[in-house]
C-alpha cells in the first residue's frame, strides 16, 4: 500500500502512542557497573581521563557500592589495581590480592549484589600483557598455553572470594576450557564464565589503560586480540567459547561493532553482554562538558541502540547516571 493509505506517523502522535508501540526497552536491570579498586586508604581518586568514575580503597568502596545499589543496579564489574607487579602477574591470584579482597568485602556488604570478576593477567604483570612473555631469537611471544594456567588459578581464587560470575577478557585460546575445567574441579561448577568472547585491539581502551595501570610496556595485544577490520573471526570466537561451556558471549568495545553483537545475537542463544568501554565514555563527557551535546539523550540512545542491536546486558560506565534517568522516567 502506498500514501495517502499508509500513514507511519500515525503510531508517533503523542508521547503515549510512542510509549505504547515502543519495540526496545531499556532498563536498570540491564546495566553493569564498573568499579576499580585499588591499594591504600581513604582513596577516592578521580581518574582524569574518565570525569565521574574513580579509583576506591577499600575502605572507601563502600560509598560507591551504597550509591550504585540504591539506584537499584543489580551487578558490578570488578578491576583490581594492585601495588605490586611481577613478570607472571602473581598477585592477580593470591588469596589477599586487592581483587579478592575486594569481592569478600563487596559480598559482606551487599550479598545480593551481582559480583562479576574481570579476570586478566596485564593490571598484575610488569609489562603490560594478559599473558607470560617468552622472548627468544625471533622476538616477543606472549605464550598461550602456560598464560592458561595462570588465568585458571585466578579464576579459582576470585570465585573462592565470592565472585558470582568470571569475566575472563585475556584472549587467549581455550581460556573457557581451561577456567571452566579449574572452577570445576575446585567445587565451582555453579560459578558461570561471562566469556570475553570476541575482544577488539582496539583504539577505544586508551582511558581504561590509564585507569588499571594496564599499558603495554612494549608491543602491542594485536597477536591475541582481534583485528577490528574482521567479523567472520567474531563468529568462530564465539563458537569456540560456546562449545567451551561459556555462559554469556561478550562483545567489546561497543559502538563500532553493534554488526557484531546482532550476528552473535541471531546464531547463538546464550545472553550477550557489551561493553560500553572506557574511550566511548569519555567523548561523550568531554562534548558533554563543552556544551556541545545533550548528554542524557545521547548515553540513552546510545544504550537503546546497543540493546536494540541484540545485548541483553550492558557494561558501562554511565550506569548510575543512566539509573537515575530512567528512574526520573
Amino acid at each position: 500500500m502506498a500514501f495517502p493509505t499508509v500513514r507511519h506517523r500515525r503510531l508517533r502522535s503523542s508521547a503515549a502512542m510512542r510509549e505504547l508501540v515502543k519495540e526496545t526497552i531499556l532498563g536498570v536491570n540491564d546495566l553493569i557497573s564498573p568499579i576499580f579498586v585499588t591499594e591504600g586508604e581513604g582513596v577516592k581518586e578521580e581518574i582524569a581521563s574518565m570525569p565521574g568514575v574513580y579509583h576506591w580503597s577499600l575502605d572507601t568502596l563502600e560509598t560507591e557500592l551504597a550509591e550504585t545499589v540504591a539506584l537499584g543496579i543489580k551487578a558490578v564489574l570488578i578491576f583490581g589495581v594492585p601495588d605490586s607487579k611481577d613478570a607472571i602477574g602473581t598477585s592477580a591470584f593470591e588469596e589477599n590480592g586487592i581483587m579478592q579482597r575486594a569481592i569478600r568485602k563487596i559480598k559482606a556488604l551487599y550479598p545480593n549484589l551481582v559480583v562479576v570478576a574481570d579476570t586478566c593477567l596485564c593490571q598484575y604483570t610488569d609489562h603490560g600483557h594478559c599473558g607470560v612473555v617468552h622472548t627468544a631469537e625471533c622476538g616477543v611471544t606472549i605464550g598461550n598455553d602456560d598464560s592458561l594456567e595462570l588465568l585458571a588459578k585466578t579464576a579459582v581464587s576470585q570465585a573462592q572470594a565470592g565472585a558470582d560470575i568470571i569475566a575472563p577478557s585475556n584472549m587467549m585460546d581455550g581460556f573457557v576450557t581451561a577456567i571452566r575445567g579449574a572452577l570445576d574441579a575446585a567445587g565451582f561448577e555453579n560459578t558461570p564464565i561471562m566469556s570475553y568472547s570476541v575482544k577488539y585491539s582496539s583504539a577505544y581502551y586508551g582511558p581504561f589503560r590509564e585507569a588499571a595501570h594496564s599499558t603495554p610496556q612494549f608491543g602491542d595485544r594485536k597477536t591475541y586480540q582481534m583485528d577490528p577490520a574482521n567479523a567472520r573471526e567474531a563468529l568462530r570466537e564465539a563458537e569456540s567459547d560456546v562449545a567451551e561451556g561459556a555462559d554469556f558471549l561478550m562483545v567489546k568495545p561497543g559502538l563500532a561493532y553493534l554488526d557484531i553483537v546482532r550476528m552473535l545475537c541471531d546464531r547463538y542463544e546464550l545472553p550477550i553482554a557489551i561493553y560500553n568501554v572506557s574511550a566511548e565514555y569519555s567523548m561523550v563527557k568531554a562534548a558533554a562538558m563543552q556544551g556541545w551535546i545533550d548528554e542524557k539523550a545521547i548515553v540513552l540512545e546510545t544504550l537503546t541502540g546497543m540493546k536494540r542491536a541484540g545485548a541483553d546486558l550492558i557494561i558501562t560506565y554511565h550506569a548510575k547516571d543512566a539509573a537515575r534517568w530512567l528512574r526520573s522516567e
